[in-house]
């Protein structure tokens, strides 16, 4: 592979032209596809398996147009203290409400509104009612017209003295990311910046990042309608791909700057450092599309599009590191050099051969090698008390009781719970597949239920086969008591006999995410364990990595519990309201986490690989390694913390979470697992930790992720062995 790529990475700095027009066309197009795409919508949203999909599958059958994904609304209007919205004033100014809905702007879309005094919408002490709205399309594809018609339904009536908000998913928007994006990049620059000394060399990663992702999130935009993707599917692979391009960008130009370093030519410099940094750019790439790809296995459809659009968007940010790297490259001559030949690259002036002096990452990894065993004690168990919290996880999918105080969306939500009860905001829909005296007994059965706290008579659809039976919990929708009423009622009746509804549905959905945590951790550690074992030839080195991966998850999860859970510091990171923690969050996390997690890995521990394989003790290896990759693996690291702490700001709750997830655990993993924990293990197991079976290592192909067999072709091709070993590699800087 290494070969190959040398050949790709060669042939795309002397045709760069050819390559960069390619690129620039392909952006082109899919921006041009994604300006002419239709507007994403929410994408539609099933559970298969489930006991909840199932009875909408019945309503579906039976009930048609009743589970349409048509947007809903609910206007929730309060009379003033000491009145009743029964009241002559109050109702006219309710039932123009109601004209103006059906007969106003928007109308085309409106597919039913509800008339709180015919439907007995109001509240048994009259202080509230509310207004139900249908509309024929999700809430992404209203027009603007129809969305403003709903905003501007109850000015005159809050004219009148009325409290007027409005709930529901009809006022549903893309999500906005803020201004914490743009910072994001831009702490990335900087750090760029200072890594390589060179605006051009900083400039270049973040280019073809933008690039990368722009045809990634286009392509996205493009096909949203066509493959059902949902609107958070573009952000979430903006996020992972901004973050894996600038990085794998980065490795790839640090690279030719060494081999240019060398006195390499520049072709053959660009040449080496695909073959080279190239090689760990596709296995750490291949990494996190199998983590995201492998997310299929849970057999959701709105999560498998999710992982399958980002690992799409990492294929590009790979094929972008290993061909419009190199191409740009040859356009920038020799300005991706710092200046000055006293630069950190060129080792400040110090002759070829001078031992160079001791950086950062040599001064760690002598202390870590010191005293080994205090480091890691303390390592490990800083990140066990971190992951207390999860201990306390709860999972759930968020409501309107989970946006931020200040929105109408959350105010509708506690004026339903102050008028109706907590339950109102989570109604239970009981589908009966059967006649009217099995519905009758449902009824009977659900209303001696403790927790109930009223039922609907049975509904029947026309042929008069089946019912459905509205059911309001006592509690709020995502407590304790609400999931325990759903069991009861389902334990105690037939196949016919089917619970559903918006809060039925994250009770399934929380348990299908809770079910296939185990096989899918099992399939990621397994993973790993295997492609670790095939890049450095020992057994104990991926049990390591794959032990540190859980280790840096678990803490995530318990800093995520901790913020969004309990809300420690939740004004700091903006979190208005807390809450259970998102239910594919922890499936999510162990994916995505696991393929940056090996990026460090493989990046970090080649280089001690490589100087142990050349002769260098253990303990000698271990500081070889980071004093030429402790640099570009942290400066990798604060990039991608930073891109995606970017996200913390978005305005939706779960890509504020996700950002906050993957900056947290990039952190633990990156600086905490891989930059202490892995050097105090390596230094402590020693020889063993390079220990292989001979039967093994012979049935194991060699990926060569190193280069060696790209370094050997090279000598046999010109005829002139080169130096190797860290011999030669002293005669380079230490950044």
């Amino acid at each position: 592979m290494a070969t190959f790529l040398y050949r790709l990475g060669r042939g795309a700095f002397r045709r760069r032209g050819l390559v960069a027009l390619v690129w620039v066309a392909l952006l082109f197009a899919a921006g041009f596809g994604a300006a002419t795409a239709s507007a994403p919508t929410s994408g539609s949203f099933s559970i298969p398996g489930t006991e909840a999909q199932k009875a909408f599958d019945v309503l579906d059958k039976k009930f048609p147009g009743m589970a349409a994904d048509g947007a809903t609304a609910r206007i929730v209007v309060k009379a003033p203290a000491g009145a009743s919205v029964n009241d002559p004033k109050y109702k006219t100014e309710v039932e123009k409400i109601v004209s103006g809905l059906k007969d106003g702007p928007g109308k085309a879309e409106v597919a039913s509104v509800t008339d709180p005094y015919q439907a007995q919408a109001v509240s048994q002490d009259g202080s509230t009612a509310y207004v139900s709205v249908k509309y024929t399309v999700s809430g992404m594809e209203l027009k603007d017209e129809t969305r403003d018609a709903l905003k501007d339904s109850g000015t005159a009536a809050q004219g009148a003295g009325l409290t007027v908000e409005i709930g529901g998913d009809a006022l549903m928007t893309a999500p906005e990311t803020g201004s914490g994006e743009i910072v994001g990049i831009a702490i990335a620059a900087i750090v760029l910046v200072i890594t390589f000394g060179s605006l051009i060399a900083a400039g270049l990663p973040l280019l073809t990042a933008l690039i990368g992702v722009g045809i990634g999130v286009s392509s996205i935009t493009a096909l949203a309608n066509v493959l059902d993707l949902g609107s958070t599917t573009s952000t979430l692979a903006m996020m992972i791909g901004l973050a894996v391009g600038i990085d794998y960008a980065l490795f790839i130009v640090s690279r030719y700057r060494v081999e240019l370093a060398e006195g390499r030519e520049r072709d053959e410099a660009a040449g080496r450092a695909a073959g080279t940094a190239g090689s760990a750019v596709v296995f750490a790439g291949l990494t996190v599309v199998i983590a995201l790809v492998g997310l299929a296995v849970v057999n959701i459809p709105m999560l498998t599009k999710m992982g399958f659009a980002a690992a799409g968007t990492v294929v590009i940010a790979v094929l972008v590191a290993l061909t419009l790297v190199p191409a740009i490259l040859g356009f920038a001559g020799k300005k991706v050099l710092p200046a000055g030949k006293k630069s950190k690259l060129f080792g400040k002036g110090k002759p070829a051969g001078a031992e160079p002096k001791a950086n950062g990452g040599t001064r760690w990894a002598r202390f870590v090698l010191r005293r080994p065993i205090m480091v890691l004690l303390v390592a490990v168990i800083g990140l066990g008390v971190i992951a207390i919290p999860a201990s306390k996880l709860e999972m759930g999918l968020p409501d309107d009781g989970a946006q931020p105080v200040s929105t109408t969306q959350r105010k509708a939500y506690d004026l339903l719970s102050e008028g109706f009860g907590p339950g109102f905001n989570g109604p239970l829909m009981v589908v009966v597949d059967g006649d009217k005296k099995l519905a009758d007994e449902t009824e009977a059965r659900i209303k001696g239920l403790e927790g109930v706290a009223a039922v609907t008579p049975p509904t029947p659809n026309e042929a008069g086969d089946a019912s459905v039976i509205t059911v309001i919990p006592k509690d709020r929708p995502s407590s304790v008591e609400t999931e325990n009423l759903v069991h009861t009622i389902r334990d105690g009746s037939g196949d016919d006999v089917l619970v559903t509804g918006a809060t039925a549905m994250n009770i399934d959905f929380s348990q299908k995410m809770n079910d296939a945590l185990l096989p899918y951790l099992a399939l990621v550690v397994g993973l790993a364990f295997l492609l670790l074992m095939l890049v450095f030839r020992s057994v104990l080195v991926p049990l390591k990595a794959a032990l540190g991966f859980l280790l840096s998850v678990v803490a995530a999860l318990g800093a995520v519990v901790a913020v969004f859970q309990w809300g420690w510091l939740g004004s700091v990171f903006g979190v208005e309201q807390t809450g259970p923690i998102m239910s594919m969050m922890p499936i999510f996390m162990v994916g995505v986490v696991f393929g940056l997690a090996m990026d460090y890995e493989v990046f970090l521990v080649t280089r001690m690989r490589e100087a142990y394989v050349h002769g260098e003790r253990p303990g000698q290896a271990v500081v070889t390694g980071f004093q030429y990759s402790a640099r570009v693996v942290v400066a990798a690291a604060v990039i991608m913390i930073a891109v995606f702490s970017g996200f913390i700001g978005a305005s939706e709750q779960m890509i504020k979470m996700i950002g906050f997830g993957l900056a947290i655990a990039v952190l633990f993993d990156a600086f905490i697992v891989r930059m202490t924990i892995v050097p105090a293990v390596l230094a402590l197991l020693g020889h063993k930790a390079w220990w292989l079976p001979g039967w093994l290592d012979r049935l194991l192909p060699n990926v060569d992720v190193e280069g060696e067999s790209l370094r050997k072709h090279l000598e046999g091709s010109d005829g002139s062995p080169e130096a190797e070993g860290p011999d030669k590699d002293r005669e380079l800087v230490n950044a």
